[in-house]
């Protein structure tokens, strides 16, 4: 597995968390990357709640001085709006772009997976973020409604971004449908800046073979509820062998998020239910546990009944 860069940013092993909505807090990145996660990202934020920084924005981009390296995962529509958020995004290591959000809620904004009807605006938003000294990635799909990924790397890479994540598949594409890896190949052999994988990866032998056609891997669902995968993937990527998932060291991980939630101040009941009910999974009992889980009514019952399990 060879370095890359990003930017000025040397990723010795480029296995990256993936951006995600209602997962990639503080906390659950300190997790991941304590199992071997190189590169993480906050959850993507729409450039106008970044605008009004209300309090519930600030728990979602909140960082430290260990969170390194940490890209801010942005989208929005509007370039004036981009340009008046550029004192926060200096904060983190870099900006992705998302343009491949495929929720309604965000693209029938013109944000999200709908900015790939548009390469030219990638590229002015990129061009504008490095203009004033950004180092910028971009996350993207496919397409919109239909493929175009060619034409959009071509004008990303133009426009100055330091590395492409490609989700392989359409934006109106869910995960029933195999994402088509043979596109994350074509993009490696269109640009010449870092290519990263997305799309169906669960095991180490899923990234030994994505490896084989671009420059790194990110972990989606893979890594909802099992921050231990990352562990698992570095140790077949150096022996070949799969290690089997065990509850018991996973489940230590969830009471760990949830003390770090505590001390990052960022506790959100929501967030724990449906991050922790995801770690319930794989073992005898998971369906009544979970359902029990999820009955707690606060902070502290959830705390309990997560260190019950790790206790029994």
């Amino acid at each position: 597995m060879n370095s890359i860069k990003i930017g000025n940013i040397v990723v010795k092993k480029p296995i990256f968390l993936a951006p995600m909505v209602e997962v990639t807090d503080l906390a659950y990145r300190d997790i991941c990357r304590e199992n071997g996660a190189s590169v993480t990202y906050t959850e993507m934020i729409h450039v106008n709640a970044l605008i009004h920084e209300n309090e519930p924005t600030k728990a979602l981009i909140k960082t430290n001085n260990k969170d390194h390296p940490t890209g801010i995962q942005i989208t929005g529509s509007e370039l004036k709006d981009y340009e008046k958020v550029i004192p926060i995004l200096k904060k983190y290591d870099f900006v992705d772009i998302n343009c491949g959000c495929p929720s309604t809620r965000i693209s029938d904004n013109e944000a999200g997976s709908a900015l790939l009807k548009d390469p030219k605006k990638i590229g002015k938003i990129i061009r504008l973020l490095k203009k004033n000294g950004l180092i910028v990635t971009a996350k993207i799909r496919l397409g919109f409604n239909k493929n175009n990924v060619i034409e959009t790397v071509k004008e990303i890479e133009k426009a100055g971004a330091s590395l492409i994540t490609v989700h392989a598949r359409l934006a109106n594409q869910r995960s029933s449908v195999p994402a088509d890896w043979k596109w994350i190949e074509k993009v490696k052999k269109t640009v010449s800046i870092p290519v990263i994988g997305n799309g169906d990866i669960f095991s180490g032998k899923d990234v030994e073979r994505m490896l084989k056609i671009c420059d790194g891997c990110m972990v989606a669902r893979g890594a909802i509820g099992n921050p231990t995968i990352f562990k698992q993937i570095n140790h077949y990527l150096e022996t070949g062998e799969e290690i089997p998932f065990n509850f018991k060291d996973n489940i230590k991980y969830l009471l760990k998020y949830l003390e770090l939630v505590k001390k990052y101040k960022i506790i959100n009941l929501g967030r724990i239910k449906y991050i922790g009910s995801n770690f319930i999974t794989k073992t005898k009992g998971a369906a009544k546990m979970r359902n029990e889980f999820m009955q707690c009514k606060s902070y502290e019952e959830c705390l309990d009944f997560v260190k019950k399990l790790v206790n029994s």
